[in-house]
C-alpha cells in the first residue's frame, strides 16, 4: 500500500491534464473530476480514476488540487452543497493552482478554516510546455506548515517553488508574473516586426537576441510561434487578458502605477476584441502586425 496522500484533482483543462498525469507518474493515486468526458478517459487512460462529480473526487482525498480558468470557477467549485469544502473532510489540504484574485484566494482560505480545511494558493508560471516537463514555477501563500507538506507533491509538478507569504501572496506574485510576461511577449512581436520589415533573416536574429541580454524565457519558449505563426493555444490570450485584469486592478488597490503594463493591458484586450482570444498569447504579434498595416 502506498504511504502518499491520496489526492483528488478538480479541472483537466490545458494545464490540468498533464500535470495530474506527472502525479501518477509520480506514484500519486489521483482521482479526478472535470465537465469534459474526453479529460476525464484521458486521467483514466493515464492510470488515474474517473470521478463523477465533485463530492465523489475529494471524499476520501488527503488533499484536493483544483486547476480552473478563473474566480467564479474557483468559487462555484469550492462552495454551495455540491462543492470542496461540504465535501472534502476536516484535515485536507486543498491546494488551488489557478490563477485567480488575492482576495479570492484569501476569502477561500478564511471560509475553509471554518470547515476545518486547510489552503494554499499555488499558481503556476511555464505554460503548457512547463506543466508536461514538470518545470513549472509555483508560487504559494499560505502556512509554512502546510507548505511543508505540500512541497513534495508540487516538486513532481514544478522546479522553482518559493512559499512567497501569508494566503494570498502566491497569487499577487502570479499577477506580477503576467504582467511580466505580457510586457516580454509585446517586446518580442515589436521586434519581430521591426527586423521582418528590415529585411533581417528572422531566425538568426532572434537566435542571436536569446543569446544576450535580450534573451528570455519567453523568447525562448515563444520563438518557434513568432517564426512559424503557429499561435495553438498553449496560454490563451482570454486568459492573459482576465489576468491582466487581475494585475492591474490589485495594483490600484496598493497605489501602484502600472503604466507600461496598462498599454499592453489594452493590446490584449483589443486583439481579444478582434476574435483571437482563444489563440496563445505569442498572438500579441497580430496586433503589432494589423498595427504596421498587414493584413491578418
Amino acid at each position: 500500500m502506498s504511504t502518499l496522500p491520496k489526492i483528488a484533482w478538480i479541472g483537466l483543462g490545458i494545464m490540468g491534464s498533464p500535470m495530474s498525469e506527472n502525479l501518477v507518474k509520480a506514484g500519486y493515486d489521483v482521482t479526478g473530476f472535470t465537465l469534459e468526458q474526453d479529460k476525464l478517459d484521458r486521467l483514466a487512460a493515464a492510470g488515474g480514476k474517473a470521478a463523477g462529480s465533485i463530492a465523489e473526487a475529494v471524499k476520501d482525498a488527503d488533499v484536493v488540487i483544483t486547476m480552473v480558468p478563473a474566480s467564479p470557477q474557483v468559487e462555484a467549485i469550492a462552495y454551495g452543497p455540491d462543492g470542496i469544502l461540504e465535501n472534502a473532510r476536516p484535515g485536507a489540504l486543498v491546494i488551488d493552482m489557478s490563477s485567480i484574485t488575492p482576495q479570492t484566494s484569501v476569502d477561500l482560505a478564511k471560509a475553509a478554516k471554518d470547515k476545518g480545511i486547510r489552503v494554499l494558493d499555488a499558481p503556476v508560471s511555464g505554460g503548457e510546455a512547463g506543466a508536461i516537463e514538470a518545470v513549472l514555477s509555483i508560487m504559494v501563500g499560505g502556512e509554512q506548515a502546510d507548505f511543508d507538506i505540500a512541497k513534495p507533491i508540487l516538486e513532481a509538478l514544478g522546479k522553482t517553488i518559493v512559499l512567497c507569504g501569508p494566503h494570498g501572496s502566491g497569487q499577487t506574485v502570479k499577477a506580477a508574473n503576467q504582467l511580466i510576461v505580457a510586457v516580454n511577449i509585446q517586446a518580442c512581436a515589436e521586434a519581430v516586426v521591426f527586423l521582418e520589415k528590415s529585411g533581417v533573416d528572422l531566425k538568426a536574429a532572434l537566435d542571436v537576441l536569446n543569446g544576450g541580454l535580450a534573451g528570455s524565457t519567453v523568447l525562448t519558449r515563444k520563438k518557434d510561434n513568432f517564426l512559424s505563426r503557429d499561435f495553438k493555444p498553449g496560454f490563451r490570450i482570454d486568459l492573459h487578458h482576465k489576468d491582466m485584469g487581475i494585475v492591474t486592478d490589485a495594483a490600484r488597490n496598493v497605489g501602484a502605477a502600472l503604466p507600461v503594463g496598462a498599454v499592453v493591458a489594452q493590446l490584449v484586450a483589443s486583439l481579444r476584441a478582434q476574435g483571437d482570444g482563444a489563440l496563445d498569447h505569442s498572438a500579441l504579434l497580430r496586433a503589432v502586425e494589423r498595427l504596421s498595416g498587414a493584413q491578418v
